[in-house]
């Protein structure tokens, strides 16, 4: 055998000797850290029903808890219901001097257990909560961790309904705060404490999607209740949602602009129209009735008026004046219409009162003494002569015109008062009324409520 090979055999042993060693260090180690757990856990030497000292040991000081969370999603915010769907990661941390251990010259970093009954726990409830459960897919998603200093840190993954109440007078230019509260239930401030965890208490995860709203900011603080039967601990963190308006201008605003703009097309027709008139009123005020409805469906029955309140009111009470306004411009073309036949009945027998006038003068001349060798020019004309009838219509139009022309009147002048004049003068009119004061209304409306929200955004 040569040298080299017997060089080999000798290393192969020796990878043998070394991975049996590795194996039964690893046995021992595992051995050791489950007479750890015995020695600190086992029967009759810790009690989970007692509460641990503080700090130090001493009796008469309370347990202080640290929390801190990881918020992993957050699925919904109902307006209706209001509440909200939230998923996390919930944190505590304290001590208890009971579980001290030897962590064998440092390689005993931790002890995992995944029972929470084994070890005394903070009675944490969350106050706000409406329903919650937790994950047992593939195994129950919580873990417990006890370190050599007794230090002790609960991990679990849990999913809640909360309730979030909501002011929505500026809906939808509103922004909602929605709390995730968390006390003490049994224990007294005078036992437990809850504080939040030093450094960042409260992680979000990266990319939060939200399909209406928009997480700006949170902010954590601390909300101690005091009862009848003392004072407990409570802690609060506060997430401030801004309503996204890009999907309410699209799906609200612009539709109830463009019903409203349809309806003043009536203004543009003629007003012998009146099946096409009284047909796109009627459909404009129903569709916008629709759209009204809708929007209030998804929104709880609040006591107060609410922005989009005052937007879709306007609207359908622009969509119903249009649908008035043509009911005037009927009226007035049938009472035009009346007006203009007795005026042209009381001119013609006017005229034909003249005429005769004019004959019986003519008559009376004729039968005057024959014997005159001439003829007195009369100083005031009969009035059956010519020329006092073109006089009398120079006065009749003289009284008609106005005194003082401007140009509003310059404008109207266009549509002289003449049969259906009036009609049309309440059309014309209309086309320009009813945008002018759409716009003003759009004005002060975004001004109002756009400032409203700069001023809530800054308290």
């Amino acid at each position: 055998m040569g040298t080299g090979h017997f060089f080999w055999v000798i290393f192969y042993f020796a990878s043998l000797c070394s991975a049996s060693l590795a194996n039964n260090a690893k046995i021992n180690f595992r051995e050791k850290e489950k007479k750890v757990l015995d020695q600190i856990l086992g029967a009759g030497k810790y009690d989970a029903r007692i509460r641990p000292s503080g700090i130090n040991g001493t009796e008469n000081l309370p347990t202080y808890v640290y929390v801190n969370m990881f918020l992993r999603s957050i699925s919904k915010i109902d307006d209706y219901k209001m509440e909200y769907s939230v998923q996390l990661t919930f944190r505590e941390q304290w001590t208890d001097e009971r579980l001290k251990f030897d962590d064998i010259q440092g390689r005993l970093k931790y002890l995992t257990l995944t029972e929470a009954n084994r070890v005394w726990m903070p009675d944490l409830f969350f106050s706000n909560e409406k329903e919650g459960h937790f994950h047992n897919i593939i195994m129950p998603n919580v873990y417990i961790r006890i370190f050599p200093n007794g230090s002790v840190l609960y991990s679990i993954r849990i999913s809640l309904t909360l309730a979030c109440p909501m002011n929505l007078k500026l809906y939808p230019l509103d922004r909602q705060i929605c709390s995730l509260r968390m006390a003490s239930y049994g224990w007294t401030t005078n036992d437990l404490v809850f504080l939040w965890k030093e450094g960042d208490p409260v992680q979000v995860v990266k990319n939060l999607h939200l399909p209406r709203f928009t997480l700006e900011k949170f902010l954590t603080d601390y909300c101690n209740s005091k009862t009848n039967t003392g004072e407990y601990s409570c802690l609060k963190v506060d997430l401030l949602f801004k309503r996204e308006f890009s999907y309410y201008l699209i799906q609200i605003y612009i539709p109830c602009c463009m019903l409203v703009i349809v309806s003043w097309v009536s203004f543009w027709l003629d007003q012998g129209a009146v099946p096409a008139r009284v047909s796109l009123g009627v459909t404009t005020l129903l569709t916008m009735a629709t759209q009204t409805s809708g929007i209030n469906a998804s929104l709880p029955p609040v006591s107060y008026t609410k922005a989009i309140d005052v937007w879709t009111g306007v609207c359908l009470t622009f969509v119903f004046g249009a649908l008035l306004e043509f009911a005037l411009v009927n009226y007035a073309s049938r009472s035009g219409s009346n007006k203009a036949n007795m005026h042209k009945e009381n001119m013609k027998k006017k005229r034909r009162d003249l005429e005769q006038a004019s004959i019986d003068a003519a008559s009376d001349l004729l039968d005057t003494d024959s014997n005159a060798t001439f003829a007195m020019k009369p100083l005031v004309r009969h009035p059956g002569d010519p020329l006092a009838l073109e006089k009398l219509r120079q006065c009749e139009v003289h009284m008609q015109a106005p005194k003082r022309p401007n140009c509003c009147k310059t404008w109207l002048s266009k549509f002289p008062t003449r049969q259906c004049s009036r009609s049309k003068r309440i059309d014309v009119i209309s086309r320009i009324t009813f945008p002018l004061v759409f716009a003003l209304f759009n004005l002060v409306y975004w001004s109002t409520y756009l400032f409203r929200e700069e001023e809530d955004e800054t308290f």
